[in-house]
């Protein structure tokens, strides 16, 4: 697993390691011992055990059963392949294209009761339309060198807005203005995605705010993230997909949102700042 930037998965990293340490206690084993049992270099007992090395399905069983543990091998094993999940590269995410991803992503949102969604770069993927959202994931299949399968995983984004409509569900976004500017499809689908904009600001479910490029910051430009439901924020960054589920990085999440929040504007005066983008296009 890549070395995550989230201090949510090395604390998750950190714990599966105690946990592997604590088995080779209890049985009263030192390093150099449970090396020899598990047929290994002492040296690889060390990385594993200060969460340096992620152990394999196959490194836990053996650990396991060196330790006479063999019960815990398949509760550990999940762990560790919970671990590996909070920080994903794209790459890998989309090995087989982009179809898979998305419908992950609406599981998630049909589990939501309230998202809050902060945005700097493109509409978030449940205000996206066809048109938009096809040009951007031809960009991104372009840039990662990934499986194109565009046309499912495009229709597999759009029925994610069916959340917008189903009752159980609230989206609170806050988009950066320059997501109205950016050209990141062509003039057409851009016009078409503004006025969706338009369109469904007047959800009951939705509540959009949009934070003017001369607004005064108390908060700076940051990468897209998703809170969902306060216990879980998704981060998205250029090479991987984050997953924050610690109390103290939510709290820091939220304060942030917060203050965005508090520089955005709403209702006539985003219309406005939407309907400027559109007639830039013209």
């Amino acid at each position: 697993m890549t070395a995550s930037p989230s201090s949510s998965a090395q604390a998750a990293r950190e714990a599966l390691a105690v946990r592997l340490q604590h088995l080779r206690k209890d049985a009263g084993l030192t390093g150099k011992e449970l090396s020899a049992r598990c047929g290994w270099h002492p040296a690889k007992t060390t990385r594993i055990q200060k969460g340096d090395a992620p152990p394999s399905d196959t490194d836990i069983r053996t650990w396991c059963s060196a330790c006479g543990a063999d019960d815990q091998a398949d509760d550990l094993i999940a762990t560790a392949r919970a671990v590996d999940s909070m920080y994903l590269e794209w790459r890998r995410l989309h090995r087989n294209g982009m179809r898979k991803v998305q419908q992950d992503w609406n599981t998630l949102h049909e589990q939501t009761r309230i998202c809050r969604v902060y945005v700097s770069n493109v509409p978030p993927g449940f205000f996206q339309t066809p048109g938009f959202a096809t040009a951007l994931m031809e960009l991104i299949t372009a840039f990662q060198g990934t499986p194109n399968d565009i046309t499912e995983a495009v229709a597999a984004r759009i029925a994610r807005s069916r959340f917008l409509y189903e009752g159980g569900h609230r989206y609170v976004v806050l988009m950066e203005e320059s997501v109205l500017r950016y050209q990141t499809a062509d003039p057409e689908a851009m016009r078409g995605q503004l006025r969706h904009l338009l369109a469904v600001m007047p959800l009951a479910s939705v509540s959009l705010g949009i934070i003017p490029f001369t607004a005064r910051r108390t908060v700076w430009p940051l990468e897209a993230f998703y809170v969902h439901d306060d216990t879980m924020a998704v981060v998205e960054t250029l090479t991987a997909e984050i997953k924050v589920t610690q109390p103290r990085e939510l709290a820091d999440y939220a304060k942030a949102f917060t203050g965005l929040a508090e520089m955005a504007v709403y209702g006539d005066s985003a219309r406005a700042l939407i309907r400027a983008a559109i007639d830039a296009l013209e």
